[in-house]
């Protein structure tokens, strides 16, 4: 049987489709729903995130040394932020399965498809509508941004925007997978419970899998959580830019494979195959992207700048021999504090897990356990630390250069800020609900799409 899509006017314009997707999202009771709900559940985690901050800054400001440690990136916007993904990882996709299942229901997707469109266009009209949806349920968080800062409190705009669009990135791509599951489910319902398949089967996963060495690793880092995970410690790694985009675009195409109703199961498997395998090479290749901006202003995942340059400006590949179990808290605090920023700062970094992927108590009997053999050049060194303020001169050392002069005023000074989490709890229990509710009245008003008139 030909496909549907054979003989379409391909110069269709696309502006009647989009406004065609975005009324019949407006015009549905998920989307409201969801701000609704989401009003409260970010309202009292703003005010719990606020009153632990406040808690911690009254020490605080008695002392320097505590002051520089509250960063509001991790008192306030990670926290409060949470409860948004919560809210995008349970509610979601339900406004996001709305825009293709009702139509499959209805029987309109048979009209739909008869269109001067093809699938991927009607696809695409669809995930441009998610994510209209997905920027409509940020007003919530929004607002605590802006409330935060009305209480007198700090945000650094490249730490603030970066975590954002990693929220962002999370919503496209749980929108993706609400299309792909819509697209091969006879009924919303079917599909909610394949999307949450995806979102909640990533909660297992951490709990269950996540640190095992070995295959468990590597199927661990599928959990949709470890998209998030980045952007919360002010990281900006374009690998993980590009596999998100990779991927919500492969959801987004098995979708237009399995949209059309009159082609044959065995073709749309065919179809699919092909998409997947698509996709598993051009995530492969993502992997081979190194690069990662640190935007935290205390420039935590990095080294000092006087450090980093110096870093940067040794052109020799350096050669790090780990003896140390994966599941060990030692390797975890190596590479957290050295190697994961050795990797950012210098142009050439090889790193070998000498125990391979062995547990820890078969590695502890070996006498060199515990050692980090550092190579550069003709030289080499070993090191028992995890820290920094011994593993950079050591390399130093190596490179036959000498430590760099710190720099005047690098230090982060921290934002210590006591505020009275309360008063923001009208604004989220009743304010920004009413004016949901009125924007909800608002667009019932709205014409109606065509296809989904009675």
């Amino acid at each position: 049987m030909p496909s549907p899509d054979n003989g379409r006017v391909q110069n269709a314009p696309m502006r009647p489709l989009l406004v065609k997707e975005l009324r019949e999202i407006l015009s549905g009771r998920a989307l409201w729903t969801m701000l609704l709900l989401m009003c409260p559940l970010l309202g009292y985690s703003f005010f719990q995130a606020v009153s632990l901050y406040s808690d911690a800054s009254t020490a605080g400001l008695q002392s320097p040394v505590l002051a520089s440690s509250l960063s509001p990136l991790d008192g306030v916007l990670v926290p409060t932020l949470g409860a948004f993904y919560v809210a995008a990882t349970l509610l979601f996709p339900f406004v996001a399965i709305r825009v293709l299942g009702q139509e499959k229901e209805s029987g309109a997707l048979r009209l739909l498809v008869q269109l001067p469109y093809r699938s991927p266009t009607l696809i695409t009209a669809k995930l441009a509508a998610v994510l209209a949806a997905w920027m409509l349920s940020s007003i919530p968080a929004l607002s605590a941004l802006v409330m935060w800062r009305l209480l007198g409190g700090h945000l650094s705009a490249p730490e603030t925007l970066n975590l954002l669009f990693g929220h962002l990135l999370y919503g496209l791509l749980v929108g993706a997978i609400a299309l792909f599951a819509a697209s091969v489910s006879e009924s919303a319902a079917t599909a909610a419970i394949v999307t949450l398949a995806f979102t909640i089967g990533s909660w297992v996963l951490d709990f269950t899998v996540a640190g095992h060495p070995g295959v468990l690793e590597w199927i661990s880092r599928l959990s949709l959580t470890q998209v998030l995970r980045t952007f919360e410690q002010g990281l900006l790694s374009a690998a993980l830019v590009v596999g998100i985009g990779t991927a919500a675009c492969g959801f987004a195409a098995l979708a237009a494979v399995w949209l059309p109703p009159g082609v044959q199961v065995r073709d749309k498997v065919i179809r699919s195959i092909a998409c997947v395998f698509a996709v598993a090479l051009a995530l492969g290749l993502t992997t081979q992207v190194k690069f990662t901006l640190d935007v935290t202003e205390d420039r935590r995942n990095s080294f000092p700048a006087a450090d980093q340059r110096l870093l940067a400006s040794l052109a020799q590949p350096l050669f790090v021999t780990v003896h140390l179990a994966p599941e060990d808290p030692r390797y975890a605090d190596l590479q957290r504090n050295v190697l994961a920023k050795l990797e950012r700062a210098m142009p050439k970094v090889s790193i070998r897990l000498a125990t391979g992927q062995q547990g820890l108590a078969a590695s502890i009997g070996d006498d060199r356990y515990g050692e980090v053999e550092y190579t550069y050049g003709a030289r080499s060194d070993v090191s028992r630390s995890t820290s920094p303020r011994e593993i950079l001169p050591m390399l130093y050392g190596l490179a036959g250069v000498g430590p760099p002069a710190p720099a005047p005023g690098s230090d982060y000074p921290g934002y210590p800020l006591v505020a009275i989490g309360q008063v923001a709890l009208p604004w989220f229990f009743f304010g920004l609900p009413i004016c949901i509710a009125f924007a909800w009245w608002w667009s019932r008003r709205l014409p109606k799409p065509i296809a989904t008139r009675s």
